[in-house]
């Protein structure tokens, strides 16, 4: 049995921080969206062919998988990054600030690869477990349906690539730099969307009786589904009903035929799931009927929650707890936001954590964000050190 200083320590990363910042920043400044990572792929499958892994590339689209055996042991564990960046136009001013009108990594998936990245060249060189390490680098996280975790997983992940359990990280602004969050059980909300088609009778703004106003219906409807969560969740759950938008008419003096609403629902649970979804087109369409006016509801269901093993996430906070000490590792809230780590959960026990990315850091999917390259080592030792206990 290995004893605890045997396994990867945050020195022993020291010397590859400025490899790490200048390949974050490389990644950073070359941002490529969801379903189209081509370049981003080939440089990481470059890097982990060069390291000795076996590298197998598009799966699932541009997805990548480095496996690397060691010793005698039958456990496997899998870790997985994101790749994809988003259609927002970067406003930090960086020097290596990305190079491409309209796209960004303004969620930190740059970092995220980085970090694996890091930690795949210490277990190449390093080889001090037993077993096999399979590493996900994930396309499309950003994309919605599909995503690239389905798509990964229905282009035969399990099946090629077998695995005891899987971890990811997603960083977290708010939280100091390198401090490491985990949370048992949900951590992340399932997101679904919701397009609401109010359908009405247009006609002359000065007639309003001989029509039936969709705007007036709509308007009425965003107020009564604020009744969902404070009145038919129970108050111990969480949820979210957000109306994001409203498009309808062009003209002060018509009413026109149809408005349409666009709503953001999440939870944490999937029976509130289910709940939400009934109310929302129960109550839609009663509420439309009142005014005489009608609806169409286009409800697509996305990722689900996000639910951490209790074994697999008592084993993250352990080794974590190890790197970088008690005061290092707290416990996370609940997070609204949704996450596709969610398929690979729904299949194989595992834990998704988080890990902090400065108290003033600009928020994710914002166009000033960036990753805070100080968290690129403790990342990296993480993983590193994860996969060593996981494999002793």
């Amino acid at each position: 049995m290995s004893r605890t200083n045997d396994f990867a320590r945050l020195e022993d990363f020291d010397a590859a921080r400025d490899e790490l910042t200048a390949t974050r920043r490389h990644l950073h400044a070359h941002p490529e969206l969801s379903y189209d990572e081509r370049e981003t792929a080939a440089f990481v499958a470059d890097k982990l062919e060069g390291w000795g892994y076996e590298v197998t590339r598009g799966i699932g689209g541009h997805g990548v998988v480095a496996r690397l055996r060691s010793g005698s042991g039958e456990r496997s564990i899998a870790i997985r990054a994101d790749m994809d960046a988003l259609p927002i136009t970067e406003e930090t001013g960086l020097p290596y600030a990305s190079a491409v009108s309209g796209r960004m990594h303004a969620c930190g998936h740059d970092g995220h690869t980085t970090m694996l990245l890091g930690a795949a060249e210490y277990l190449a060189r390093t080889r001090r477990f037993s077993g096999t390490v399979n590493l996900i680098f994930q396309p499309a996280e950003e994309g919605g349906n599909p995503s690239g975790a389905r798509a990964m997983i229905e282009d035969g992940l399990f099946e090629r690539f077998p695995f005891d359990a899987i971890f990811g990280l997603h960083n977290h602004p708010g939280a100091p730099e390198g401090h490491i969050l985990t949370r048992s059980g949900p951590i992340m909300a399932a997101g679904d969307t919701v397009a609401i088609t109010v359908r009405g009778k247009g006609g002359h703004a000065s007639r309003p009786h001989l029509s039936i106003d969709p705007v007036m219906v709509a308007c009425s409807l965003v107020m009564a589904l604020q009744t969902v969560v404070s009145r038919s969740v129970d108050p111990t759950q969480t949820a979210v009903v957000t109306v994001g938008a409203i498009h309808a008419g062009e003209a002060s003096n018509v009413i026109p035929d149809t408005a349409r609403m666009l709503l953001s629902v999440r939870s944490f649970d999937p029976a509130v799931r289910a709940l939400l979804e009934t109310r929302i087109r129960d109550l839609a369409t009663a509420h439309a009927a009142g005014y005489g006016a009608g609806v169409e509801i286009d409800y697509q269901h996305g990722y689900p929650v996000v639910v951490n093993a209790e074994a697999e996430t008592a084993f993250a906070r352990e080794v974590a707890t190890e790197l970088v000490g008690e005061a290092g590792v707290s416990t996370c809230t609940l997070i609204p936001g949704s996450e596709d780590f969610a398929y690979f959960l729904e299949h194989k026990p595992g834990s998704f954590l988080r890990l902090g990315n400065g108290v003033g850091s600009a928020m994710l999917h914002n166009a000033k964000y960036d990753f805070a390259d100080a968290s690129l080592t403790v990342g990296a030792a993480l993983w590193a050190r994860l996969a060593e206990r996981y494999l002793q």
